[in-house]
């Protein structure tokens, strides 16, 4: 076992009632360690960076949750012990290098180790994103995903110009009106599937979750120096409650 009684839930449900169509989804949104395998080998100053958590974005969204009324899920650990939203298995599944920072603790990982992570993280956090969807399929109750990221300013040196980007890939409905929303405010510059894009390879939230059921998705990434207080975390999560009712009403 990976995974002992004193470590942290593997996530957070917000507004488990919800009445919005929408339920929302935070992969990165914690950067707790199991205490078996203490700090991987990364110094404090590091973890406390991106490559540990998606910063500021579990806030913005508890927002929206409570704005929308949407069911919200938030997984509570580092993407450096195993990344929720990337196919298992995978190179990027457990990184040995995060940009520039090495990670000891994942160097050399037995397959029976990575096994425990998935077993013990991975799954029991798609579990419930599966099990919250098959009760509203059984229900007959429209539903949308959204995935809420954020980005790094800048990557292995590259500055990133966009403020956010919006990613879809076999469905665009909700992705396309969700951007036309955006780039409606001229202050904005938006990525359409920039700084990054939806694949089978290198996604698994919304691939599995919504478009192996054919349900209306969008990832959302937002770059994470708009969002490092509360006053920004308030002004985009305003901003996507109403971008987000717009878009599901209008998208086809």
């Amino acid at each position: 076992m990976l995974l002992t009684d004193d470590d942290p839930a593997v996530f957070s449900l917000v507004r488990p009632a919800g009445a919005s169509p929408y339920l929302l989804a935070v992969d990165h949104a914690g950067r707790a360690l199991p205490r078996r395998l203490g700090d991987l080998g990364v110094s404090a100053a590091a973890l406390a960076t991106h490559i540990a958590s998606d910063l500021g974005i579990a806030e913005v969204a508890r927002r929206v949750a409570q704005h929308l009324d949407a069911w919200l899920i938030l997984q509570n650990y580092s993407r450096l012990v195993i990344d929720v939203n990337r196919p298992p298995g995978t190179p990027q599944s457990i990184l040995t290098l995060s940009e520039r920072t090495r990670v000891p603790g994942n160097e050399q990982l037995s397959q029976v180790d990575a096994a425990s992570r998935e077993r013990e993280i991975f799954a029991p956090y798609h579990a419930r994103i599966r099990q919250e969807l098959d009760r509203r399929a059984a229900a007959e109750r429209p539903t949308a995903l959204c995935a809420l990221h954020s980005f790094t300013p800048s990557f292995l040196g590259e500055a990133r110009p966009w403020h956010v980007g919006v990613l879809y890939n076999r469905d665009p409905r909700l992705g396309r009106a969700l951007l036309a929303g955006l780039r409606r405010d001229p202050a904005l510059v938006v990525g359409d599937n920039e700084p990054y894009a939806v694949s089978d390879e290198t996604d698994f939230t919304v691939v599995t979750h919504a478009e192996r059921r054919g349900i209306p998705y969008v990832e959302i990434e937002i770059r994470q120096d708009p969002i490092a207080d509360d006053a920004g975390q308030a002004r985009w999560a305003q901003r996507l409650t109403g971008l987000l009712q717009e878009a599901y009403a209008s998208a086809p």
